[in-house]
């Protein structure tokens, strides 16, 4: 795995946490600048805080509260599926780096 595949990897994180928090492009561009490890954290906040919305979305169904559809939960279900699924895909692609580096011979 090259340098190049794990900016587009970074890329790919940017674009998914702007999609679920609806981040503006001067987010990104500060995100830029910072650490691989700070945005890897702040994208699995992101995370967490939206699969924490989907399941309170589910409870808020499940309890009759009015105002909360089966639409919305179904689809914010679904946004918090993929976005674990994503992360999933990251790890498995930065452990796989990791490994490779390792076996590196100087």
């Amino acid at each position: 795995m090259t340098i190049s595949s794990i900016e587009g990897m970074l890329q790919q994180l940017r674009g998914l946490a702007q999609v679920a928090g609806g981040g503006t492009t001067t987010q990104a561009a500060t995100a830029a600048t910072e650490s691989f490890s700070g945005e890897l954290q702040r994208s699995l906040q992101r995370l967490n805080a939206t699969q924490d919305r989907a399941y309170g979305k589910a409870e808020a169904f499940e309890l009759g509260k009015p105002g909360v559809s089966l639409n919305d939960v179904m689809i914010d279900m679904q946004k918090a599926n993929i976005s674990f699924q994503t992360a999933v895909q990251v790890r498995n692609r930065l452990t796989t780096a990791y490994q490779e580096m390792m076996n590196m011979t100087v």
